[in-house]
């Protein structure tokens, strides 16, 4: 990429992205991330941490590629980041950033960290 030139990243969708998150140095939960679709702003899809998916909604903000969404269970808020692999034609997406757990969740109250990944082809 030459001296000047931008990249523009999105938030892609469809998409499935693994998910791990993490309460207070206990090992993680891992679980599945769908994002359906974005318009606009606004984010819907699904989460999973134990083989049912949730419906999610939510919000994207283009600028700082911020992403909050919230569950029945939980409020997620993260960042999404990126990285091209020109020799596989991937880029890798990151998502990064809080979870906080509310009732009815056994673990209403708790926070931690969440971290989302996923792979995409490059045009």
């Amino acid at each position: 990429m030459a001296i000047g030139q931008m990249t523009r990243v999105s938030l892609p969708y469809p998409s499935t992205w693994e998910v791990q998150a993490r309460f207070g140095g206990r090992p993680a939960s891992l679980g599945t991330l769908v994002i359906h679709s974005v318009s606009g702003n606004r984010v819907s899809g699904a989460v999973s941490f134990r083989r049912e998916f949730i419906p999610i909604q939510g919000f994207w903000d283009e600028r700082t590629r911020q992403l909050s969404f919230e569950s029945p269970y939980a409020t997620f808020v993260g960042t999404l980041a990126f990285r091209d692999d020109p020799q596989i034609s991937l880029r890798h997406y990151v998502l990064h950033g809080n979870v906080r757990m509310k009732p009815p969740s056994i673990r209403a109250g708790e926070t931690g960290t969440w971290t989302a990944t996923t792979n995409t082809r490059m045009c």
